[in-house]
């Protein structure tokens, strides 16, 4: 195999450890959706999932990133690969840093406890984050599923498939013992129950 299969494959690896942690991190967040819906009486869920799905959140933006140095700086893969359609260009940046401002926010909300200012800060970056996600989700969509799927399909032969499932399963298993570790900030938070 020539250096350019190479590096194509790379790239076809990167995009589908990118398509398996936002397949992922789409189930998650409907999750989330589901709480906010009835957030007094699941905000311990809503803390126990926000936590669950950081490190899946960390290896999306980490394989994005990646991409995005790569085709800036004329990685003639990445280049070949070509970027993201215009408008998902655009938005991009914006929903790698609000996700960073709504995670944060949300750590510091349940740390912090429901009197603190940063549950009304995790609100409004929550109100931005989704419009923008939106227009990024709806972007990515198919292509998401059915690069998430490849590598258990054994679709086109790019190697290290064993390898990327398991990075999502250890962001998993770390999400799980976050979750664990910070179980009890949802306790501080069981007055809401009743409203």
């Amino acid at each position: 195999m020539d250096q350019l299969a190479k590096d194509v494959a790379t790239t076809e690896g990167n995009t589908r450890l990118t398509a398996m942690a936002g397949a992922v991190l789409f189930v998650l967040l409907a999750v989330e959706g589901v709480t906010i819906l009835r957030i007094h009486a699941l905000v311990g869920l809503h803390i126990i999932v926000g936590m669950l799905l950081l490190p899946v959140a960390l290896v999306k933006t980490a394989t994005t990133t990646y991409r995005f140095a790569r085709y800036y700086r004329g990685d003639r893969a990445y280049v070949a690969k070509g970027p993201p359609p215009f408008v998902l260009r655009i938005v991009g940046p914006f929903v790698v840093v609000l996700t960073v401002l709504v995670l944060l926010t949300g750590i510091a909300a349940a740390a912090q406890g429901p009197g603190t200012w940063w549950r009304g800060a995790h609100k409004a970056a929550f109100i931005l984050w989704f419009g923008v996600t939106t227009v990024h989700v709806l972007g990515h969509i198919w292509e998401t599923f059915r690069l998430a799927l490849a590598d258990f399909a054994g679709r086109s032969p790019v190697g290290a498939a064993g390898l990327r499932i398991g990075v999502i399963v250890m962001a998993l298993v770390a999400g799980v013992g976050l979750a664990i570790a910070t179980r009890h900030w949802a306790d501080a938070w069981h007055h809401l129950r009743g409203g």
